[in-house]
């Protein structure tokens, strides 16, 4: 038996020693191959990737010895047994990497990495200041070093799939994948958490101890955390926390929770919505806002809200968002509000129903080449934005009209090209409360077509030019009220029509110097609906009939156009500040014939007698028009000029001078029927604009010159002015509208966009002239512009000394009126908006203006809002009006956490009708 140990050991020292020389050979030559002993397999060993073996124990063997890295690729360590029987001590392949050197040591069985470390195994990277490996345990180390100024750098950097901790220390162990973390950072979704230690259980499980969650950027000194004892933490999906208590700038409040729970997922998930209590003088108190998100999909969701009203109003809402990747995205949404005032019994008890639909959608440009699908739908009551109560949306309620497009439309790339279009619109006027829809509108084109050009080579001259093209446009044009929407009757007056036309026209060069465009078109009208009138001597009137069936009208014109362009400049001297003044002048003389189309018109009695007849046309009202009666011939006049300037620039280093816009349009225009018996001449319409202050301030003006007199009743008569003891027109109308906006950065402002999507979308203006909407649904959003900020920006909580941001946005429009010697101004108003910042994140804002002539102050708005970072604070004031109105906010800016926040308001005491 002594001799079968001593064999035994002779044989296993025989293999140590034999190890040990490979692996001697291995470090001197980078390359040896040998053949095991029990599987005759045939492994390769190089520099760049070594594969060691185990020992009969499972332990590597690696001398003890300090190796120099010397290049930046991370070297691989794969370890596998010798027999076919043992698995491989790890999964993968091992690859680290490091600065200063790698260290191994067989007794402690541990590598070490040290400065810029690197270590990649499976689905996990390491980054540290240091990284100990032990083999033996299957066990790593992560730690950070000091440099030489003995400050602490190199923070492990641990990252497994799409999580990422940033720790002071780590220790991990691979065959059981847990791991213990000091100080630990993550980010999961819009969290932050900073736990003092950490505890991984496996890739789903984690447990923290005083840990600090919150949706700060500055994870080390947040503005607000919640401080947690005890955490369970599972990635991308939850947090479920023991006692939590809410700390403010480090100082602990009063407000905890004895457990909580986080959602942490990156994906939507369905949930309740916490409802906003408040109280309003006309409805009593309620709940606003509460309801239930479903997250039905990743590419569409589903949110219904609703509110509740101590006088018996309620309100229902749903809101849905889609979208789908290099496809298309939209959102729907669709409001109904059942709005009681008074109580039942009294006279001025009421109940008002309203409803508002929006719908927008988008198609992405690589989704189709040759078609396009989009939407943008607001319609609904005329009184929806006046008097929902959950609303606070100043723009959308002062606007006066709802407008709405839907359209398809199809490219077919043949020779010639064809157009193809499908669109359905929607206008409503909230005064009138009229509505008028397309349903829908069809248009076709075919692309012009020059049959007298060659192939190849310019197109010059008049019959080469001549080119013509085919125009369908067919219409089914409803007109209705706001209370007949969607009504039997809605459709019954319906109106259906085609129109055909083929324009031809043709243009060329005379003289060199004028251009000359020459058109005819020809056009042709199917309609559905005529109209045939007679005398009822029973009712003694005119009845007026509707007539349906298919009828049809044809026309043609001619016109032709003769333009040149013309330069002019006055030359003062480059030594004056102003060098020279360019003027360019482009008149254009234009005639158009039509002739008369009679056989159209038919003649009705419009007494008993019926000896007084008088014409008419059964296509009057029709879609596209009627066929004219009356032969026309007019020529056509018109001057458009424009004035700049070249100015000595005294700042510029090459010495040129730089060109000021003067006046950039002043056009003059005016007609004269050739065909007319009197009144031949028709008002001179002038009209021009310009910018000024470094095209900061828009001019725009118009006025309107009638050369003919008027008589005691305000008609027109066949005598000029000047001949009636008047001036050489007489002015009938005119108006200015005057633009300015300008800023402390020297007017280089882009202009005042503080208006938010939805503002425009209900229809308000996109400026904040008339205010800032505020969306009762969610405060969070800011009531400010929300850019990001620069980098290099001061961004700290010191009020500004030597700065203050301010913007400034200027409207004034007046118009005159003097058609009839009313010689009154009709409208004259300034509205204005401004922002003030008054140190880092504090803001404050304005809407107000004046009308001159009712002589009081228009709709006024203050905005106060002050940003701390994650969280956001404002008050919204609306002081008088029918729309006065104040709220006040404080929350989480975060989605996550938007149910804790704190708001109070007063809403509009609306008046239903």
């Amino acid at each position: 038996m002594s001799q079968i140990y001593t064999k035994i050991l002779l044989l296993v020292l025989h293999t140590k020693l034999f190890y040990i020389v490979f692996l001697v050979l291995f470090l001197i030559t980078g390359k040896t191959t040998i053949y095991s002993q029990e599987i005759k397999t045939k492994k390769t060993f190089e520099s760049g990737k070594k594969t060691v073996q185990l020992n009969e124990s499972g332990a590597i063997i690696v001398n003890d010895s300090v190796k120099k890295t010397t290049n930046n690729n991370p070297e691989e360590i794969t370890i596998k047994n010798d027999s076919i029987k043992k698995k491989p001590l790890l999964e993968g392949i091992v690859k680290r990497k490091a600065k200063d050197y790698e260290k191994a040591n067989q007794k402690t069985k541990e590598l070490t990495l040290y400065n810029e470390a690197e270590l990649y195994y499976t689905d996990i990277e390491l980054k540290a200041g240091i990284i100990i490996l032990n083999y033996e345990k299957n066990e790593v180390y992560a730690g950070r070093i000091k440099d030489s100024l003995g400050n602490y750098t190199q923070y492990p950097v641990f990252k497994q799939g799409e999580n990422i901790i940033e720790p002071d220390s780590i220790r991990f162990n691979f065959k059981t994948k847990k791991a213990l973390v000091w100080n630990s950072k993550t980010k999961q979704g819009e969290m932050n958490i900073l736990a003092e230690k950490s505890k991984r259980e496996n890739d789903s499980v984690y447990f923290l101890k005083n840990a600090r969650i919150t949706t700060s950027k500055n994870v080390l000194d947040p503005e607000y955390y919640f401080l947690v004892r005890k955490v369970k933490f599972v990635p991308k999906k939850k947090v479920v926390a023991g006692f939590t208590n809410l700390y403010i700038a480090d100082v602990p409040t009063p407000l905890f929770l004895p457990f909580s729970y986080f959602p942490m997922t990156e994906e939507s998930t369905s949930g309740f919505i916490v409802p906003t209590p408040g109280q309003s003088n006309q409805q009593g108190y309620f709940l606003q806002n509460g309801g239930y998100y479903f997250a039905l999909s990743d590419y569409y969701d589903l949110a219904i809200l609703g509110d509740y009203y101590t006088n018996g109003s309620y309100g229902l809402r749903f809101e849905s968002s889609y979208a789908k990747r290099y496809k298309y995205n939209g959102r729907v949404n669709f409001r109904l509000e059942n709005n009681i005032q008074s109580e039942k019994g009294l006279p001025d008890y009421l109940r008002s129903s309203q409803y508002n639909i929006q719908w927008s959608h988008s198609q992405d440009a690589k989704a189709a080449a040759n078609s396009r699908f989009s939407a943008s739908v607001n319609l609904g009551s005329s009184q929806y934005f006046r008097q929902s109560v959950n609303l606070a949306n100043v723009g959308s309620s002062l606007n006066n009209n709802l407008s709405s497009s839907i359209s398809y439309s199809k490219t077919f790339q043949t020779i010639p090209q064809i157009n193809f279009s499908l669109s359905a619109t929607h206008n409503q006027n909230t005064n009138t409360e009229l509505i008028n829809m397309t349903l829908p509108t069809l248009q076709a084109s075919v692309d012009r077509i020059f049959p007298f050009a060659p192939k190849d080579g310019i197109k010059k001259g008049f019959f080469k030019n001549i080119n013509f093209q085919y125009n369908l446009r067919g219409e089914n044009r409803i007109t209705t009220a706001d209370s007949l929407f969607f009504k039997p009757q809605m459709f019954r007056d319906a109106k259906t029509g085609f129109q055909h036309s083929i324009p031809i026209s043709t243009n060329f060069k005379l003289l060199n110097h004028f251009s000359v465009t020459t058109s005819a078109n020809y056009n042709e009208v199917w309609t559905l609906n005529t109209v045939e009138k007679s005398f009822s001597s029973s009712e003694n009137k005119i009845i007026t009939e509707d007539v349906k069936g298919f009828d049809a009208f044809r026309t043609y014109n001619f016109s032709a156009n003769l333009g040149t362009t013309i330069y002019g400049t006055f030359d003062f001297g480059e030594d004056k500040k102003i060098q020279a003044i360019r003027h360019v002048m482009r008149p254009n003389i234009s005639y158009s014939y039509a002739p008369s189309f009679e056989k159209y018109y038919d003649t009705y009695a419009i007494d008993a007698t019926g000896n007084t007849m008088s014409d008419y046309t059964r296509f009057e009202g029709g879609l596209f028009g009627a066929p004219g009666k009356v032969y026309a011939s007019s020529v056509g006049f018109s001057l458009s000029n424009s004035f700049e300037a070249k100015v000595r620039d005294d700042e510029s280093t090459t010495g040129k001078p730089k060109k000021v816009m003067l006046l950039n349009s002043l056009n003059i225009a005016t007609t004269y029927n050739l065909a007319a018996d009197s009144l031949a001449l028709a008002p001179l319409r002038v009209s021009g604009g310009t910018l000024l202050f470094k095209q900061k301030m828009n001019v725009n003006f118009a006025t309107t010159l009638d050369p003919y007199a008027i008589d005691n009743s305000g008609t027109r008569i066949e005598r000029f002015n000047i001949d009636n003891g008047g001036s050489l027109f007489r002015m009938t109308s005119a108006n200015m509208t005057v633009n300015y906006a300008f800023s402390s950065t020297d007017f280089n402002n882009k202009g005042n966009t503080n208006a938010s999507n939805q503002t425009a979308q209900n229809g308000g203006r996109q400026d904040d002239l008339f205010g800032i909407g505020s969306n009762l649904n969610d405060n969070r959003e800011s009531l400010f512009n929300k850019d990001d900020e620069d980098e290099d920006e001061d961004t700290s909580d010191e009020w500004y000394n030597t700065k203050l941001p301010w913007d400034l946005n200027l409207a004034y429009s007046v118009t005159y009126n003097n058609r009839n010697r009313e010689n009154e101004i009709g409208s004259h108003s300034l509205m204005m908006s401004g922002n003030i910042e008054m140190a880092p994140r504090w803001k404050v804002g304005f809407s107000s203006g004046y009308d001159f002539k009712q002589k009081g102050v228009t709709f006024t708005q203050l905005r106060f809002e002050r940003d701390l970072e994650s969280w956001r604070m404002s008050f919204n004031w609306v002081p008088y009006g029918t729309n006065s109105y104040w709220g006040f906010f404080i929350g989480i800016s975060s989605s996550v956490l938007s149910d804790i926040k704190w708001e109070k308001r007063q809403l509009p005491d609306r008046v239903f009708r």
